[in-house]
């Protein structure tokens, strides 16, 4: 067997091994994987090759399943913490992998044997561009015409511009190329000869730094406590789901749900997290699944957004609204994951992968602003910017994606942090992804707790967050504080504030109303929704959206079609109680 691994350049593990040899780490160090991504030629479909970094592996043998079944030893190769394998996708399905030594399992990551990959930059093929950003040198995407078969059209191209085909998302007949291009002039040079071919729809260029958060936390608000998530019906919405839909006495039937988060890793040494490791977590039907990458400490972007979904309770860190579930739930699966570090691009490919994966709900906590947006105060935004050029790249690319989605995955909805830039979520020379208008977009804001003592279902129990991004286009808001994991049990973690962690509490009510009612579409989920909402902030009247308005105005009809109820004109708040009410409700007119 192989024990030496590829040209380093094309690594981050793989796997299809098992009972492999290994020569690692201190006997105390839990087994962890920390990436796991395609590697090697992208364009492969049939042998795919993943390349996976590991850590806490012992000398002796060991094993790795996918989908709970061992896999052979075949083409496997490995040296220090860094492993490679080859699959036959013909021959498995996507699903959680793991690696087992001696009693101890790893944390399971998601393997998806989509075809939808793209590469990310290294430190030495970025550069800063005339908007002090970084951008890729040599790397951009071409959206090919439908009316043009994409591989052959992007195999074309590259021989014609000397560049090479090295990435593709093909449902969205978009490719990457590597061009010969030196500098960002070569590039930009190059982009406007390809922009002009009759084929091309769109370059995408990508501005990222590698290690750059997905959505930066905004300013940390007050401190999080029960209040916050109360504003919300957080506990009074489990309780409801717990009680109403025990099996045992009859209650409502539920339904799996998967869920896709597309961030980097979770903690699975944080408290929160530490019992998704070790055994099939699936031989429970009703318990919640999570699948991630490992990461290095408890307090990352990762870690908060998926603990709002997945954290264990009474742990002293995060607690996971689908974890309240447990005890009636259907078996949520959570996977956590991006493509690569390839910045928005990645976060498409991933998208699409867990799409074809049978993902049902797409948490997106991140988003961006073009250069020159301004807030709400007529003041310049100056973090999480792309140039204008990446932004009309972008603005195509998810076009194609929202396209696909209708066509071929209409009951798939996707949750959009609004941003924290206090400043338009729905205007597309601003911000994207928020600004798409389709049903299967929900755009969150974020609310925090207000100083007055009122009743939660008062306007005035919560006042819009000031970094919030506000308009006509924001569906809803909910709690934007939380507190995040901690490394030790019983700790209070630090408060973290943002659309981000609004985001996933509306992500994870959507699943539960999935699971008791798989059969509401995007439309009907948003009504349900909106008809649900207590209020927030003063009406105002359908006049243009100023500073205080923060989502658009609750209407006659989603109030029984009553002109004169309270709520009418006011901007919508997530009653995540009511929601639940409401989904048991929508299944007597389908009986």
């Amino acid at each position: 067997m192989p024990r030496t691994l590829p040209n380093k350049r094309t690594l981050w593990p793989a796997l299809l091994l098992l009972t492999l040899p290994f020569t690692a780490a201190a006997a105390e160090d839990p087994i962890r994987i920390q990436q796991l991504q395609r590697c090697g030629d992208l364009l492969e479909t049939q042998k795919q090759t993943f390349c996976l970094r590991v850590k806490g592996l012992q000398a002796g043998d060991w094993q790795a399943r996918l989908n709970g079944e061992a896999l052979s030893a075949e083409q496997i190769s490995g040296e220090d913490e860094v492993l490679q394998l080859q699959l036959d996708a013909e021959a498995k399905q996507s699903g959680p992998l793991v690696l087992e030594q001696q009693g101890q399992q790893s944390n399971p990551v998601w393997l998806s044997l989509g075809t939808s990959h793209v590469v990310a930059a290294k430190a030495d093929e970025v550069a800063k561009n005339m908007d002090g950003l970084t951008s890729y040198v040599d790397l951009i995407s071409v959206v090919v015409e439908e009316d043009y078969d994409g591989a052959k059209e992007a195999k074309r191209l590259a021989e014609k511009y000397d560049a090479k085909v090295v990435g593709m998302i093909p449902p969205l007949n978009t490719y990457q190329l590597r061009l010969a291009a030196k500098n960002l002039d070569e590039r930009d040079a190059t982009v406007l000869r390809l922009g002009g071919e009759v084929s091309v729809d769109a370059v995408v260029i990508e501005e990222s730094g590698a290690e750059e958060s997905i959505e930066a936390d905004a300013d940390k608000g007050p401190p999080a406590d029960n209040e916050e998530w109360a504003s919300n019906r957080f506990l009074d919405a489990v309780n409801f789901y717990q009680r109403r839909l025990q099996r045992e006495s009859g209650g409502v039937e539920t339904h799996p749900v998967r869920i896709g988060v597309i961030e980097r890793d979770v903690d699975f040494d944080a408290p929160d997290f530490a019992d998704y490791s070790g055994g099939d977590c699936r031989t429970d039907s009703k318990r919640i699944c999570l699948y991630a990458r490992d990461a290095d400490e408890p307090s990352g972007h990762g870690s908060t957004v998926s603990g709002i979904l997945a954290a264990a309770w009474n742990k002293g860190g995060n607690s996971g609204f689908l974890r309240g579930l447990d005890d009636v739930g259907p078996g949520f699966d959570v996977i956590v994951g991006r493509d690569s570090d390839a910045g928005i691009t990645a976060n498409i490919a991933a998208s699409v992968n867990m799409v074809e994966d049978g993902v049902r709900v797409l948490n997106w906590s991140w988003g961006i602003h073009r250069v020159g947006a301004i807030d709400v105060n007529g003041d310049p935004i100056d973090s999480l910017v792309r140039s204008g050029i990446a932004m009309s790249g972008y603005e195509e690319l998810l076009e194609e994606f929202f396209l696909w989605l209708r066509e071929e995955h209409p009951n798939v909805v996707v949750v959009n942090s609004a941003g924290n830039g206090s400043s338009f979520s729905g205007r597309d020379e601003y911000r994207l992804p928020s600004s798409f208008v389709t049903d299967q977009l929900f755009v969150v804001g974020g609310h925090q707790r207000s100083e007055k003592d009122v009743p939660v279902e008062d306007a005035e129990y919560a006042i819009k967050r000031k970094a919030s991004n506000i308009d006509m286009r924001v569906d809803i808001t909910a709690a934007a504080c939380v507190h995040g994991s901690t490394a030790k049990a019983d700790e209070e973690g630090d408060v973290h504030c943002g659309t981000s962690y609004a985001t996933p509490l509306v992500a994870g009510l959507l699943a539960a109303m999935l699971s008791i009612n798989p059969e509401l579409e995007p439309d009907q989920l948003r009504m349900l929704l909106r008809r649900s909402a207590m209020t927030i902030g003063e009406e105002y009247d359908f006049e243009p959206t100023e500073g205080d308005d923060l989502t658009a105005p609750i209407l006659p009809s989603e109030r029984a079609n009553e002109l004169n109820n309270p709520d009418v004109g006011h901007s919508a708040r997530l009653d995540m109680y009511k929601a639940l009410d409401l989904t048991v409700k929508s299944l007597d007119r389908v009986r």
